[in-house]
């Protein structure tokens, strides 16, 4: 069940463009996922497994939330500079 949460946290953060914009914190959570799928192979290290899944999720989920303020930051920069343009045309009389 932890396994496969942490599949999809990582899939998820992977579709939310995390690897360009939060890569430390992503590669954190494919190694964590790895660990943990090699964890449920083996028969003595099973046990860790759900907590290696767990970690993976959880740092795939930051990942995710990262990618996505930085994309609004980089939203929000652009209609603050589009807002910027149009008060200087209405204060220049430029479009009329």
């Amino acid at each position: 069940m932890e396994l496969l949460t942490a599949q999809q946290a990582v899939e998820k953060a992977d579709r939310a463009d995390a690897d360009q914009y939060a890569p430390d914190t992503m590669a954190m959570a494919r190694q964590q996922l790895g660990q943990a799928q090699q964890a449920a192979a083996d028969r003595r290290l099973r046990k860790q497994a759900p907590v290696l899944a767990l970690r993976a999720a959880a740092d795939a989920d930051l990942a995710r939330a990262q990618s996505e303020e930085a994309v609004a930051q980089a939203q929000l920069a652009q209609r603050k500079a589009e807002v910027a343009q149009l008060q200087r045309q209405l204060a220049t009389g430029e479009g009329r």
